[in-house]
């Protein structure tokens, strides 16, 4: 599929299922998304999310559901959530997932907005619109995945809010993308390619507790 080392894949891996993949697994999201109200906790979104993911079939995670409340959807996929935070009703949160159907491996998140909270809104809204102003980079100009989150630093900042640099997007495959070794898209120093790789744009509020998340697959 590719002379990258870093974009190898298995013998099974097929390009539809990756792409089936990731429709089931924005399908979860949005069906998590439909049992979150204010007044819940993380824990108790994340047991209503194992519901979801039950009931579309999913094989297993290939990692664990995050959902970061309010001031923790400042925080890192590898920091502890602030314990105790639930869902106020003019509040923000983020959904993560990282899905595995059919042998091959989903990984989805956006940010959603309770009640009325202007501010998080225009986050969420920036973080989407700054997501496909990277990836229409990406398909416009073959930019290298170092480039990419360059790219996202400079825009980011001109839009007003704080990139976290700690993020820095990743491969998927056929189920262990790890056992590749492909690392993270930010350190790429060359083009990706369509169907491997997850974008992924974190930012938050450069004074407020709050922040924003969205990821996807980059597709052609």
């Amino acid at each position: 599929m590719t002379s990258l080392p870093r974009e190898t894949v298995g013998a099974r891996f097929d390009p539809a299922l990756m792409q089936h993949a990731r429709e089931k697994s924005w399908a979860a999201l949005h069906g998590i998304r439909a049992r979150m109200h204010p007044g819940i906790s993380e824990i108790e979104a994340k047991a209503a999310a194992r519901e979801v993911l039950g009931a579309l079939g999913c094989e297993r995670l290939w990692h664990p559901v995050i959902i970061r409340i309010g001031a923790n959807t400042v925080k890192t996929y590898r920091q502890a959530s602030d314990p105790g935070v639930r869902l106020g009703e003019n509040d923000s949160y983020f959904i993560d997932l990282g899905l595995v159907f059919d042998g091959h491996e989903g990984d989805v998140g956006d940010t959603f907005i309770v009640g009325h909270a202007p501010g998080r809104q225009a986050c969420a809204e920036a973080a989407r619109a700054l997501f496909g102003e990277v990836a229409t980079a990406w398909r416009s100009q073959e930019l290298s995945g170092h480039a990419l989150y360059a790219f996202a630093g400079e825009r980011a900042e001109a839009m007003g809010w704080r990139l976290n640099h700690a993020i820095k997007g990743h491969r998927v495959g056929d189920f262990p993308h790890a056992i590749h070794q492909g690392g993270d898209l930010g350190d790429l120093e060359a083009s990706p390619s369509g169907g491997l790789w997850i974008l992924e744009i974190q930012i938050a509020h450069p004074t407020e507790p709050f922040g924003a998340f969205h990821e996807d697959l980059l597709t052609a």
